[in-house]
């Protein structure tokens, strides 16, 4: 399979990309956190500070053909104890919407978790109408745990959330 993307560190220009994706309603709406205004400023302490943080994995998606930058990869709530963490994808660049990038990305993401940081368990919270996330989710391999009823005050309601893990034996299984 030729791969069509990789993932990178955050430069400090990218904030001039990202804060289009975190002003975009179509893209905030099917992420878990709440609404918020982001100036350019901000995002590039946001994205400056990530740069110098050594806590959470954050990567940059970008293609392979051109270096265009589509999208992030996270993971968060590192817990190197019970080798486990929290993974997370924005692809803000919506032309590839639907296209595999997503998945592609992850199981990027997923290799570098179980293979190079020796996680055993992956976790994820999906809002339950984010049909095509699940979708991609339940490809990799994701097992759905539970439901967080009314978990997240999204658009004037409470919205629920699917909890779903992968577990490296899983994993390892399937790729």
């Amino acid at each position: 399979m030729n791969k069509r993307v990789y993932l990178r560190s955050l430069e400090p220009d990218d904030y001039k990309v990202s804060v289009n994706w975190r002003n975009d309603d179509t893209i905030t709406s099917l992420l878990g956190g709440s609404k918020y205004f982001v100036s350019s400023e901000i995002e590039k302490q946001w994205v400056q500070n990530t740069i110098n943080q050594n806590k959470d994995i954050k990567l940059a998606i970008c293609t392979v053909d051109n270096n265009l930058y589509i999208g992030n990869v996270y993971l968060t709530d590192i817990d190197y104890i019970n080798r486990k963490a929290k993974s997370h994808i924005l692809i803000g660049n919506q032309q590839f919407w639907n296209g595999g990038y997503g998945t592609e990305a992850m199981r990027l993401l997923l290799d570098y978790a179980f293979n190079h940081k020796n996680l055993r368990r992956i976790e994820a919270l999906i809002l339950d109408d984010n049909i095509g996330s699940q979708k991609m989710h339940e490809k990799l391999g994701y097992k759905k745990e539970g439901l967080l009823r009314e978990s997240v005050y999204k658009n004037g309601e409470y919205k629920n959330q699917i909890y779903y893990s992968l577990l490296k034996s899983e994993y390892c299984s399937n790729y």
